[in-house]
């Protein structure tokens, strides 16, 4: 009788995966009901216990999943002598409900933000306005005000990833507020993780842990990255699971910071529009940068070079897959578009995007 409830269990946990992996949900709903209702205060209780440690809680919970499977597959082996085929039959079978209960609990616990309403959804925003002309002055922007941030922010010491929950957690806040997000997420704490090695290889600057919604960082990332990184990760934690949406998040919060925030928020703009206008005129924009914004570029450059090419493009690779398996139709790209939503979005004074009446 146990065994039949405990299979009827695992039944019920592989449908409700699959259903709920190819039903259609309405973005209105998941947004009113989910990225607005139930997610925060899960997000700011979670990420509260999490910031109570420097220790990733990631790093464990994969070893502890990982050694489980392990020890069952290795115990069911033992069992099942001489029945190869139902052995092999019932480890996959083990498998395939440990999946199902994994993707249950990360759309529970953040994954239904990817389903939640578009932030161009909710601003006034407009595609029209993305065009070579403003994509042109946008760039000029940026090249001046590096240049005009500059010295300012290179004149202190950079701030420590420790620091930057105090250093930065006020301006998040203020840009959160600014998306009408009313109460805010709670800034994550920069950890250092056993996936640094990997970070490195495969060129990522960070991720953020969809469990216990932590934030775990690239070790390697550049002082003057930092503030933008880290911001970009607290926009996921925010409930903006698409990147580009993300890194809209970082950049106001980084416009709301000290000379320091504003110049990495600058600089990682400056990077993306690389891809957004024509070579010569991004060129002619590097020639015009003082020497320091230029050298951290080149350090930039330098520190991406490190990563080992095979293991960077499976990375991007799987992370696409990953993305557009949940419906992120443009994969990888999704951290290009940050440019075309800054662009296309009408602000007030001082960076505050304009919403649409509700």
């Amino acid at each position: 009788m146990r065994r039949r409830r405990a299979a009827w269990l695992q039944i019920g946990l592989v449908t409700a995966a699959a259903v709920v992996a190819v039903i259609p949900m309405p973005s209105a709903l998941v947004e009113r009901v989910y990225a607005r209702g139930v997610y925060p205060p899960l997000q700011r209780a979670l990420t509260t216990v999490s910031n109570l440690t420097d220790v990733a809680l990631f790093d464990p919970l994969v070893v502890v999943m990982t050694a489980g499977l392990v020890g069952l597959a290795v115990a069911r082996l033992r069992r099942g002598r001489g029945r190869r085929l139902r052995t092999a039959g019932r480890i996959a079978a083990d498998l395939v409900v440990a999946t199902a209960v994994v993707y249950l609990a990360f759309l529970l616990l953040w994954g239904l933000n990817y389903r939640r309403l578009s932030v161009r959804d909710t601003l006034d925003f407009d595609a029209a306005r993305v065009n070579a002309a403003s994509l042109d002055r946008t760039l000029d922007l940026a090249t001046r005000e590096l240049n005009r941030l500059s010295p300012a922010a290179h004149a202190d010491e950079w701030p420590s990833l420790a620091a930057m929950p105090d250093r930065l957690g006020g301006a998040f806040a203020v840009a959160q507020a600014d998306l009408g997000l009313g109460r805010g997420a709670v800034p994550g704490r920069p950890k250092r993780t056993l996936l640094s090695y990997y970070f490195v290889r495969a060129a990522i600057d960070g991720m953020t842990d969809p469990f216990a919604l932590e934030v775990l960082l690239n070790g390697e990332v550049l002082p003057f990255e930092r503030a933008f990184v880290v911001a970009h990760e607290w926009g996921h934690l925010a409930g903006y699971a698409v990147e580009s949406e993300a890194s809209f998040l970082a950049w106001l919060t980084c416009m709301r910071g000290g000379a320091q925030a504003q110049y990495s928020g600058w600089l990682a703009l400056f990077l993306q529009l690389a891809g957004d206008v024509p070579p010569d005129a991004y060129r002619a924009a590097i020639e015009r940068l003082d020497e320091a914004p230029r050298e951290d570029l080149r350090a930039i450059v330098r520190r991406v070079s490190r990563s080992v090419p095979v293991v960077r493009e499976a990375a991007r690779r799987a992370y696409d897959r990953f993305l557009r398996a949940n419906r992120q139709p443009s994969g990888v790209k999704s951290y290009d578009e940050v440019v075309s939503l800054i662009v296309g979005t009408r602000f007030e004074p001082y960076f505050r995007p304009v919403r649409r009446p509700s």
